[in-house]
């Protein structure tokens, strides 16, 4: 495995010449020409990112504006949705940093999430770096200019990463605000069909096998075609749910933009609470995504998604989603469940939702007019 000191090498030397050494007089622009959202964060989390982007469209219409994503993501924007420039940052891949440090220097930089990734815009050149406070250990937010607080009211985590830029919220996202990226073909469902996401990162978000297939049997004879969707190594997710291999099965066999395809031209799309689950929201499709340890009033829709058809399904409240942390920073009103399995054996809180729950969202969502 590739280690992060490489990079560590690169970054830290410029961050501290810049910010420390130099003594530079730093102070908040008021014009920014360009913007960077530094992060390293997951697909879900990075999709969340968008209310902030529309943002700063909003705020800077003629600013550039650069966000660092993985490398496996940044072929989602590709049609550089809000004109923002996607760079393929990865901190165990020094190489990827030349991008950011060669470029020129950013008059602002947010940072959502982990304050580490200050330094990475520091070492870019950002004379103006914003985040949330709290983060720990405090040497992470050393190179941050301004830190504001976490909302003190509950709030969908889109829309408080939105809060770092100054200023009104966004407009509510419309689909057509994210062009499509391009994607290899494959052979797509025709006709009306939906898709089944089991997959997740781990077991505790994981609906039970046998409860899916009672929710595809359902939909097969309400007349939608089937299919099922899990990432590469999670096959047996689908195998579990479907031995006898009824339904078509895309699990494995899609990169993210032919994920994209797939899920846009679903009639519906059902998931639990994963990276995946916001991509139907990116895309404007009838989307149902269960929570089990994830807060739905956290991770849910918000208020830049309002208008997107989309259902929650969840046990809400759950006796042991109680912890109250969110990237390292204790918030009074979070509530939600990162227990390990060896802890939490079994996910309860997921477990409690039940099939009916599921298929009556679906049929909600499948009455709406097209």
């Amino acid at each position: 495995m590739a280690s992060r000191a490489a990079g560590r090498l690169r970054v830290a030397p410029r961050a501290l010449a810049r910010r420390f050494l130099r003594m530079q007089r730093r102070e908040r622009p008021a014009a920014p020409r360009r913007i960077l959202v530094a992060h390293h964060l997951l697909l879900g989390d990075t999709l969340m990112l968008t209310p902030l982007l529309a943002k700063l469209r909003m705020l800077h219409r003629d600013a550039e504006i650069v966000m660092t994503v993985q490398r496996t993501i940044a072929p989602l924007y590709a049609g550089r949705p809000y004109g923002v420039e996607a760079i393929a940052y990865e901190p165990r891949d020094s190489r990827t940093l030349d991008a950011l440090l060669d470029g020129g220097g950013f008059d602002l930089a947010i940072v959502p999430g982990d304050n580490r990734y200050a330094w990475l815009a520091a070492a870019a050149g950002a004379r103006w770096i914003v985040a949330h406070d709290g983060d720990r250990p405090g040497f992470k937010s050393w190179p941050v200019d301004e830190r504001k607080p976490f909302p003190r009211l509950p709030t969908a985590w889109g829309d408080a990463v939105a809060q770092l830029a100054d200023g009104p919220p966004p407009q509510a996202y419309r689909p057509t605000d994210w062009p499509a990226p391009h994607w290899a073909p494959f052979h797509a469902p025709a006709g009306d069909y939906c898709v089944i996401h089991v997959g997740a990162g781990t077991p505790l978000r994981r609906w039970s096998p046998e409860r899916w297939l009672a929710v595809a049997e359902e939909l097969a004879r309400r007349g939608m075609e089937v299919v099922w969707s899990a990432g590469r190594g999670e096959e047996s997710e689908v195998g579990a749910a479907d031995s006898l291999g009824r339904f078509r099965s895309y699990a494995g066999k899609l990169d993210l933009p032919q994920l994209w395809h797939l899920v846009k031209g679903a009639r519906l799309f059902l998931s639990g609470d994963t990276g995946v689950a916001h991509l139907g929201r990116v895309v404007g499709t009838p989307a149902v995504t269960l929570y089990g340890p994830g807060s739905p009033r956290l991770f849910g829709p918000g208020e830049f998604w309002r208008d997107s058809p989309c259902r929650t399904v969840a046990t809400d409240p759950f006796p042991c989603r109680d912890q109250r942390v969110i990237f390292k920073r204790e918030i009074e009103w979070v509530r939600r469940c990162q227990r390990t399995l060896a802890e939490c054996p079994a996910p309860r809180c997921l477990h409690s939702i039940g099939i009916t729950d599921v298929t009556r969202a679906a049929q909600e969502l499948l009455e709406l007019p097209r």
